[in-house]
């Protein structure tokens, strides 16, 4: 339980939590240290002011989704988040845990309320201490986050488990250890207290006594509330939006918010979710115990190595000493050698059981804290953390992986002393193994002519060197962000190739390599640049698209076998830099209205692109076209298509706007401004259209001269 202690404390106050409340990043949060690191922000980044531009898209809106991020979401996911670009600049202080925190942009003004009901600042700004995301406070301010009532739970019993003997509660002074409790009265007594205030006779004989441990127990499981909703104080949780992922009352579902959502059962997915996080537990409980194991291994080679370097040591003495009158000298430097190699291979396991051991207590800790939450009988509660720590159950057993329970370092001394040459060659004398190998592999070379980049990936190649006699276990490939940044590992591995999706394009990045066995790791090669493409290449994705959509032409032209609007994305997303790309009508019949624009890659596929948050698109029809983005349309503009018409999309992520043009000309004013994240090419479209997609274009002279001039 000691090893759980961790899961328990405010990232800020470094405290046990204190009514944690759950942010939407999965992290908790005192509700006090919520409110103490509030920062105000303008006027122009708050919600309404986003919603009345077009660009809000929820009442928590991320802010600087990809500022530091080193691959675009495209890649594996890796990505880290800046803090909140037009915010106050504060000063970053640190927590007892080591977190980052902001401190409010002013003192809170004086109340008698409590933190969850004190009012908010308007137009408030948190940004949570672990992950460093950051987002905007609705009207609501901290009582629109759910209250984390299973971490309460597990929080109670710790300290419970962790507290002193139980004292009576009825001592005037100095309280007595208590001998027993009365389930009834709910009280405590030692046994003269017992006697005097609760003597058995009378109504008070039928009460039940019971020691004070099972008291306690009885005590934690109690009932608790029942889970009520946040929009609606006087309902109850009853049942679970599968797309939101959150529990739901009846209103909310009456009054149509989940309307078009998956809703289930609060005690199925309740069940369901339990038995997931039950079945991710096993795995990595096999994990904790061959880690342990593991762990005896590598005790057990520290004992081996120093019983090996002892006995090696008495070998060297007893061949030395035959020489001894020629040897004294050499023998010196013979053992200083052999100490050399003792140290370094008690060095490299030691380093190996101290990762080893942290990694461990790391996972145990986590082990334990599920477990506890399994325990907890509170549906709704359970559910409003279970996906998180099922995600991190699995990211941890991930990094058992790779090669972590392998040892680093043999046990055995690869030293052997020839001890035959005549007495005038003693001065020669050297361990023969030492002489015939190497302890690291040589240095890999690129192979050049094999190296190259298509669109935003990177394909590399390399070898080892013709000479070489070491043989390498595997090697590591390392990559910068692609702003001359800090190297970081994207690939280790026996292969010697590797493709690196998900970069950045018109980007320059370098990458080095370099190999590794059991003894240690070579030099890095030499740097090589790449550059990405200035601009993208791509097709329609059929792997992403609504069952509806009929592809042909390699996948750049598509139509629809439904009247109903269907949506397709784009293979390559863009999170940087300024991207153009058109669509031409090949058949356009009974005057429909298409939608082109860009979107998330959780676009609802079975509306019109722009019907929810995850899609900014232009539908048009044969006179004229609207904006459109989560159902809201603007903009009306004259101009429509017929066949053979050309429709342009440009996407300026530096700028942070989206542009569309119809026949070569701007159609209406700049669609969208401050859109910020990953985005995808997307078009929704019926039977009655087919479009054909053409990429790799230049951006308009148009635009160009435009944004020159400005």
């Amino acid at each position: 339980m000691e090893e759980m202690e961790e899961e328990l404390k405010c990232p800020v106050c470094g405290s046990f939590y204190r009514e944690p409340i759950i942010l939407p990043c999965s992290h908790n949060l005192c509700q006090a240290c919520a409110r103490n690191i509030l920062v105000q922000t303008p006027e122009s980044e708050s919600p309404q002011s986003r919603r009345a531009s077009g660009s809000g898209v929820s009442d928590y809106d991320y802010l600087d989704l990809d500022k530091m991020s080193l691959y675009s979401e495209a890649d594996s996911g890796y990505g880290s988040y800046g803090g909140f670009a037009s915010a106050p600049t504060t000063p970053c202080q640190k927590s007892p845990n080591g977190v980052r925190v902001f401190p409010p942009a002013m003192p809170p003004p004086a109340t008698h309320l409590s933190p969850a009901l004190a009012p908010v600042p308007r137009n408030s700004c948190i940004t949570c201490p672990q992950c460093h995301r950051s987002l905007i406070l609705d009207d609501r301010g901290l009582r629109g986050f759910p209250k984390n009532r299973v971490l309460e739970g597990v929080i109670d019993r710790y300290q419970q488990s962790k507290a002193a003997a139980l004292k009576c509660q009825l001592c005037e002074k100095a309280p007595k250890e208590a001998t027993v409790m009365c389930e009834q009265c709910d009280v405590f007594y030692c046994d003269p207290c017992r006697l005097r205030c609760h003597p058995p006779r009378g109504p008070l004989a039928k009460h039940r006594l019971v020691p004070p441990a099972q008291g306690r127990v009885s005590r934690r499981l109690s009932p608790r509330k029942v889970s009520t909703c946040t929009d609606h104080e006087l309902e109850n949780h009853s049942m679970y939006c599968v797309q939101c992922k959150m529990p739901v009352c009846y209103q909310c579902l009456e009054e149509g918010k989940h309307s078009s959502h998956e809703v289930k059962a609060l005690g199925a997915m309740w069940k369901l979710h339990k038995s997931q996080l039950s079945q991710a537990l096993n795995g990595l409980s096999d994990r904790a115990k061959e880690a342990k194991e593991f762990l005896v291994q590598l005790r057990n080679m520290v004992q081996q190595i120093q019983e090996n370097s002892v006995e090696f040591e008495a070998c060297l003495v007893a061949q030395c000493d035959a020489l001894i009158d020629a040897l004294n000298r050499r023998k010196a430097q013979l053992l200083a050698r052999v100490n050399k190699e003792h140290e370094h291979k008690l060095k490299v396991v030691r380093d190996q059981i101290s990762h080893c051991t942290v990694k461990l207590r790391q996972t145990t800790g986590l082990m334990e804290y599920c477990l506890e939450v399994i325990k907890e009988n509170d549906p709704s509660g359970f559910l409003q953390i279970s996906d998180a720590l099922i995600r991190r159950v699995h990211l941890t057993e991930d990094q058992w992986g790779k090669g972590t329970l392998t040892p680093r370092m043999t046990t055995d001394f690869d030293l052997s002393l020839d001890n035959s040459p005549l007495l005038q060659s003693i001065h020669q004398l050297d361990f023969v193994q030492m002489k015939a190998s190497s302890p690291v592999p040589a240095t890999p070379i690129l192979q050049l002519e094999e190296c190259c980049t298509h669109n935003n990936s990177a394909t590399l190649s390399w070898k080892q060197p013709p000479l070489s006699t070491v043989p390498a276990e595997g090697y590591i490939l390392e990559l910068d962000d692609g702003n001359g940044g800090q190297f970081r590992e994207v690939y280790v591995g026996k292969e010697t190739m590797c493709t690196v999706d998900g970069l950045h394009f018109n980007s320059t990045y370098n990458a080095r390599i370099k190999a590794f066995n059991k003894t240690g790791v070579s030099q890095y090669s030499k740097t090589l640049v790449l550059q990405t493409s200035e601009v993208a290449w791509f097709a329609f994705d059929p792997g992403s698209a609504h069952a509806d959509i009929i592809f042909s032409n390699d996948n750049l032209t598509v139509t629809c076998s439904s009247y109903d609007d269907r949506v397709v994305l784009g293979k390559t997303g863009f999170s940087k830099g300024v991207h153009y790309w058109e669509l031409t009508v090949d058949r356009y019949d009974n005057h429909p209205d298409p939608a082109f624009g860009v979107a998330r890659v959780d676009v609802m596929k079975d509306v019109m692109l722009g019907k929810d948050d995850k899609a900014w698109a232009m539908y048009v029809d044969n006179n004229r076209s609207w904006f459109m983005h989560d159902n809201s349309h603007t903009s009306r503009t004259e101009g429509g298509i017929a066949k053979g018409a050309t429709i342009g999309v440009l996407l300026d992520l530096n700028r942070k706007t989206l542009t569309f043009f119809i026949n070569d000309e701007q159609q209406g004013p700049i669609a969208f401004e401050n859109v910020e994240g990953l985005f995808f090419p997307a078009v929704s479209l019926n039977r009655n259209v087919q479009v054909t997609l053409h990429t790799g274009l230049p951006v308009p002279d148009l635009y160009s001269s435009r944004a020159s001039i400005a």
